[in-house]
């Protein structure tokens, strides 16, 4: 086992007592709302620029909505942000994109701009240009600096700009966008800002331009818990960012082993198997929202893209996928993966032998979560890849 420490069972509030009182279902419960919790770390992204820049629908992109839908940010062609609103992740509610209004406006001039959208509760900013950065845009990136805070500048509608080129009879793709990015940096290093970083990208077609670097670079600069919880949210735009999940999910299956281990050291009947199947809900629950796998996030998807919801659900393999994540459906999927059922009935028996049984069943108990929980990963990872590719065709 690796890193035991990195778990303790008395650590748990609640879960001791639940033990010498024989309550297993009492047990079970608490590890699992305690593993909830460690998913639920929380992230608030800022975004912001003057009006009528795109933050809206930038906002609504990022959360896989569109901008029609239930729960979207308000878009249109006049000023529609007027407060500060929070925006939470449909699947990690954790996570809030926050549309600030429209800095330079008569209720939140550039000056007083920080302090009025209270900036200290952002992990960092998202500053957005539809046209060209402004002064103001200028100003509100250097007071962020000063206020030690992360910033990004990111030139949305970038297809308006492509789409307009086009009707040039010399058009060049790469060589327009080089032209939109090098004036981007070199106007807002004629406004002060040294050495600028410029995103070009556009909210309805993400997998395109720069989100993915964007990606990479917010992916950089969080520190690592946040980088994850971050790295879950993420629309998958492009095979790497599912690869990056699972590897996530992978580094973190160890200390779901662990736990189950630690079950299985007390000596209660039929308690692992419960501890184990709570453990196993959470961490399949959270793959399967993360690759966005779930009904709803499936079904956003088949609205954005355009590609009926039976076509995405026809690509996917794994019965986890595009159902209610349940016990007695987990339990019926892992009597299916060969040697699992040999391992847990191997782990009730010998907890049981003198001297040697708890040690014995504890390392059968990390064997069993861990191998179960890299195939169920495994396969989610490649239904998502699948659907991924469905969407393009």
């Amino acid at each position: 086992m690796e890193d035991p420490d990195d778990l303790h069972m008395e650590d748990i509030p609640g879960v001791k007592e639940a033990l010498q009182n024989n309550d297993t279902a009492a047990a079970a419960a608490k590890i699992e709302e305690n593993l909830k919790q460690q998913n639920n770390i929380p992230v608030n992204i800022a975004i912001t620029g003057e009006s009528g820049s795109g933050k809206s629908t930038f906002v609504n992109a990022f959360r896989g909505l569109c901008d029609d839908e239930e729960g979207a940010a308000p878009t249109g062609v006049t000023e529609t942000t007027s407060e500060v609103t929070a925006y939470p992740h449909p699947n990690y509610p954790n996570v809030k994109l926050w549309d600030l209004p429209g800095i330079g406006t008569t209720k939140f001039p550039a000056k007083k701009y920080l302090k009025l959208v209270g900036f200290e509760k952002f992990d960092f900013f998202i500053i957005i240009s539809a046209t060209r950065f402004t002064e103001n845009d200028v100003k509100l990136s250097q007071e962020i600096q000063r206020m030690e805070k992360k910033f990004y500048f990111v030139h949305s509608k970038i297809d308006n700009d492509i789409n307009a080129e086009k009707r040039k009879r010399d058009f060049n793709k790469e060589e327009t966008l080089k032209v939109i990015r090098d004036d981007c940096v070199h106007r807002l290093r004629g406004l002060g800002i040294e050495s600028p970083q410029v995103f070009l990208v556009s909210s309805f077609e993400l997998h395109l331009y720069d989100f993915s670097l964007l990606q990479q670079t917010l992916e950089r600069d969080l520190p690592k818990n946040k980088r994850d919880t971050l790295l879950f949210v993420m629309p998958n735009i492009n095979p790497e960012i599912i690869i990056k999940k699972k590897k996530a999910f992978q580094s973190k299956i160890k200390y779901y082993a662990t736990l189950s281990a630690a079950v299985a050291a007390v000596p209660l009947p039929g308690l692992s198997i419960a501890v184990d199947a709570a453990v196993l809900v959470v961490a399949v629950t959270h793959y399967v929202h993360a690759f966005g796998l779930d009904v709803p996030s499936l079904k956003r998807l088949s609205a954005r893209t355009g590609v009926p919801y039976a076509d995405l659900c026809a690509v996917i393999i794994s019965p986890l996928a595009a159902a209610e994540i349940t016990k007695d459906l987990l339990l019926k999927v892992i009597a299916q993966l060969a040697g699992t059922v040999a391992l847990i009935a191997a782990e009730e028996a010998t907890r049981w032998i003198p001297f040697i049984g708890i040690p014995v069943a504890m390392g059968l108990s990390f064997t069993t979560t861990y191998k179960v929980l890299n195939l169920l990963l495994e396969k989610l990872a490649d239904d998502a890849q699948r659907v991924f590719e469905r969407t393009l065709v």
